[in-house]
Order: C-alpha cells, then structure tokens, then sequence
C-alpha cells in the first residue's frame, strides 16, 4: 500500500477512475446508462482513461477479452443496470471458458431499492456466479478502492477470468477518503522434484508428443515449449485454443488435434506413448476422437487450476502449475535429439492429411483463406474469427507463429464473437492491422459494431464468407439428418451497401481472378474496409 499522505477524499466516482487509474488501465469499452451517469462523467473531465463506445453491451466484453488477448492486460467493461448487466452475460461466459481477464463493471439501482424490482433491476450477481470467477456488489463507496483492486488481482492471477463488480448507484455521489492500493502479484509453486520425475517419465518414454493448449499462451511459454521441442525433437501438436503457440511451419509441428483436426495430429496422439499436455483441456470435442484410446494411462498434464484436471480425463500424472515455470525448470537438463527417429516417423503421417477439393467452379472458402494467407504472410497479424465453418476453414488454411495468432471462441462457440474482439484487438494494436474471418451467419449477430470501427478509424479489415447458409449446421443436417435443411439457408443484407451505409469502403468479390486485386485494396490504409465473398453455399469442412 502507498504512504498514508496519498489519502484524498473524493466522491465515489471519482474513486472508481482513480482506481482504475492506478491499477495500469488505459481503456474501457462500455455503453453509458442513467445509473453510471456519475461515472461517465468523471470519464468526461479525466482523458486518461480511453472509452471505447460499442453498439451493443455483449459486443463491450467480447471487445474487452479481445483486448486482453491482444495486449496481455485486463480487458475493462462498463455498463448500466437491468438490460445492460444482462446484456453481458453472453461475453462473460466467452472469457470464463477461455480463460481471459475481464472485469465488468455494472451499475445498480440504490441500495434500498435493490430487491424491489426497480426500474431497470436485474440481480446480476445472481445470474452470473456460474460463469465468474468471482462476484462483488458494492453498496458503500468505502468499499470502492478495496473491491476493485481485489477483482483486477483475481480476474489476472491463477487461470484468468472475468469478474463482475455491480455498483449500486447511491456510491457514485458519496465522499470518502481515497488511498491507492496495489495488486498483490503471487505465484504458484511445484515441487521440483515433481518436475524431475515428469522430465524422467519422458526421457524414457519412446514415442512422446507434446500437446500445446491455451495454457502456453496465457503463460507466455511459446519460447521454451520452441526450445523444449527443438532440444529432444518432440513432435508438437495444438488445441485450437493453442494455434499460434509453436510455429506451424517448423518441422516438429504436426497439426491441430480434435473433432476437426488434422488426421495426422490426430494420428500421432494415438501412436503415442506419452503425451505431454501443456495447458490442454482435452475436451469433449478432443476426447471423442480417442474413445478407443488409453489417453488416462499415458497422459501427463500441466494446468494452472485443478479444476479443469480430471474434467473428461482421468490423467494419472498431472502437477498443477503453470506451463512457463514448468518448462523452464525442464529445459535446464536436457540432452540433445533423444527422439529424432520418432520425428523422423512422425513426418511420414503427414500424407494421411487431406486437402479441400472444389465442389463447382463457384468461389470455395478455402481458396479465399489460401489467397489471404499467401497475400498476408509476411505480415504480424492479429486474426480473429467468428464460429462456423469459416472458423475451421481459417484455422486449417492459415499459419500462425510469433507475431501471428488467432483469436477464436473455443469453450463457448460464440457466434458474434469475431467483429468486436477484432475491435478490441486493433484498439491495442493501434495502427497494426486486424483481420477478422466471419461467415453471414455470424455476422449479422453484431454487424452493428461496424459503426463501431468507422467511428474510431480501427485497422480493421472484415472478410465476410457469405454462402447464404448457416454453414456448419447444414453441415450437419447432410450428415445427421438426410439433408433436411431446416432453418439454415438464411436472408442477408447487401453487406457492401450495408458497410457504405456506415461510411465504411467495401467490395463484393465473386471469382478467384479478383481476390488479390480486392486485397489489395483493402490493405491500402489503414482504414477499416469490408469484403463479402460470395462462395459455394454447398461446401463441406
């Protein structure tokens, strides 16, 4: 805590900004309301914090989780009561799964009205315990300072994840005195003898793999878990949480695993005798392709919450910690090339991999994510997709390494996820270009942030897959339900018009010959810019 001479006394408002302040945040994505009025307000006369205005309340937390994941901070929310809390949920949900930082702040009626179905009530705090890593309600401004501090160090310590902090209105206009506080940085702690018996287990297994989870990039790992594949010659393989963690074009790299995985990552998991999980869930959309595997005998799993141990599988070894500390105590014993020949095996799966073929001489998806890969690969950027069959098609055809990551929904499946976190991760980006992959489909479900990237200027380019389907769903209607497409060929907008109508430049792009030309322009400047794709409506992932 700082010395006692720091101690202002401020009203409530003024003590959240303050806070804020102090606790390192820049920026908050947020729709005001008339029970934060006060805040907005000291927002008005104090710059130093960003507000980022959304169209829609779900849009501020996918925007605020975009912007952690881009900037390594926590992502910031602010929004009224009633509706706008409950307008949240959705994006809390999203971050809760995939382990984000963000604290969303909601405004609540006075305190002695809460419980009385006040205009514009709504027990958030009850609605979201679930789906929060923790929950305050603040009904005396003296409590103001503590919570938030206590909420930021929750929201970004152990597995990371939102925190919902609602305010009732009667803090906003009282006086208290102000002394900034500090977050409390802890770390988690393993038995380092624990990680010797792992590093043994390894060293004398045959046939290892490692498994790369959103873990490594929440720890920062992708730097030793590069050196630990590289030192023993290891075959790597990711979650789709984990894209991005190894480089996709190293040879030790074999692929995304899972439901829609690659066959020959896929191959290698069950070929394996010790699979080396790092920061790897293994959910049901993993474990349902190894049902006819012992995963539980030869696993060996690394999380930083014990909660997610054991949740599909039953690992026998597991040390709860995180990735980074993990690897870097293993890389320190190490003896070079102990699985080179298995690499070498491993290479010879590839060929088991299959490539898209064309259904008709119409546009395919995957030539549009081939075009964009080939004209961006040279290029540090930031994607982010919405859910669907683009999704796949994006995370299959493009390739991710340091400076190129994907921002995608993975626990929850978000449709609508991808515009405002493409949002949130140009504000931190600044004048680096974004690019997010959407279908129609999804879409439509936040297409009014649009608004959103003009008013800024965001380098934001959308590249909308439209083939007139909620794509994966028919997908599975060929497959589950004999081609009874029920409710999946949708209506869209004349989405360029649509863009134009925002102030926003677009272009329609129907034919392979113009996908280059209209890249081009789209990367001209670094204005935001639109392309709708018009492809085969029948094409399968």
């Amino acid at each position: 805590m700082l010395a006692q001479n720091s101690t202002k006394t401020l009203t409530g408002a003024k003590v959240v900004i303050e806070t804020l302040k102090n606790l390192g945040v820049d920026t908050i994505f947020g729709y005001p309301g008339g029970v934060v009025l006060n805040l907005y307000d000291e927002l008005y006369k104090d710059k130093s914090i960003k507000h980022i205005l959304v169209r829609h309340e779900q849009a501020a937390v996918h925007a605020a989780e975009g912007y952690a994941r881009a900037s390594g901070k926590c992502g910031v929310v602010l929004v009224t009561s009633g509706p706008g809390a409950t307008n949240t949920i959705t994006g809390i949900v999203n971050a809760y799964l995939d382990g984000y930082p963000v604290v969303v702040l909601t405004g609540q009626v006075l305190k002695d009205l809460i419980g009385k179905n006040a205009f514009q009530e709504a027990d958030i705090c009850g609605m979201v315990k679930s789906c929060t890593k923790r929950v305050f309600q603040i009904t005396n401004a003296n409590e103001i300072n503590k919570t938030l501090t206590e909420a930021f160090t929750l929201a970004t310590s152990g597995k990371k994840g939102p925190v919902v902090v609602d305010m009732a209105k009667d803090i906003f206009s009282q006086s208290v005195e102000f002394c900034p506080q500090k977050i409390k940085s802890s770390k988690l702690k393993f038995d380092s003898n624990e990680t010797d018996r792992i590093l043994d287990k390894i060293l004398k297994s045959s046939y290892p793999v490692i498994v790369a989870g959103g873990g490594i990039v929440h720890s920062g790992a992708e730097g030793e878990l590069y050196n630990f594949a590289k030192t023993l010659k290891i075959p790597v393989v990711s979650t789709m949480m984990g894209l991005g963690s190894y480089p996709q074009d190293d040879e030790n790299y074999f692929g995304m695993i899972g439901i829609f995985g690659d066959k020959s990552a896929n191959e290698i998991l069950k070929q394996s005798d010790l699979i080396f999980s790092l920061g790897a869930r293994f959910n049901d959309r993993i474990s349902c392709m190894f049902s006819d595997s012992d995963l539980n005998g030869k696993i060996i799993q690394i999380d930083i919450n014990e909660d997610e141990v054991a949740k599909f599988i039953k690992p026998k070894n597991f040390i709860i910690a995180d990735a980074k500390d993990i690897l870097i105590e293993m890389n320190k014993s190490l003896s070079l090339g102990q699985f080179k020949d298995w690499l070498y095996y491993a290479q010879g799966l590839k060929k088991l991999n299959t490539q898209p073929e064309k259904r008709t001489n119409l546009l395919h998806s995957f030539e549009v994510i081939q075009k964009i890969e080939d004209f961006t690969k040279d290029q540090n950027i930031i994607f982010t997709s919405e859910v669907g069959q683009h999704q796949l098609f994006a995370v299959k055809n493009l390739k991710f390494k340091s400076g190129r990551k994907i921002l995608v929904s993975g626990g929850s499946g978000t449709m609508g996820f991808g515009l405002p976190a493409g949002i949130g991760a140009s504000i931190a980006s600044d004048t680096n270009p974004v690019v997010c992959i959407s279908g129609d489909g999804s879409f439509q479900m936040n297409l009014n942030e649009l608004a959103t990237c003009v008013d800024y200027n965001l380098n934001l380019k959308i590249f909308i897959i439209n083939n007139g389907y909620l794509g994966m769903v028919r997908q599975l209607q060929e497959k589950s339900c004999n081609g009874r497409y029920s409710q999946t060929k949708i209506s869209n907008p004349d989405f360029v018009k649509l863009a134009q109508s925002y102030g926003m430049n677009a272009l329609r792009v129907t034919n392979i010959q113009d996908v280059d030309k209209a890249l081009t322009k789209a990367f001209d400047n670094n204005q935001p810019f639109l392309i709708d794709f018009v492809v085969e409506p029948m094409e399968v992932v």
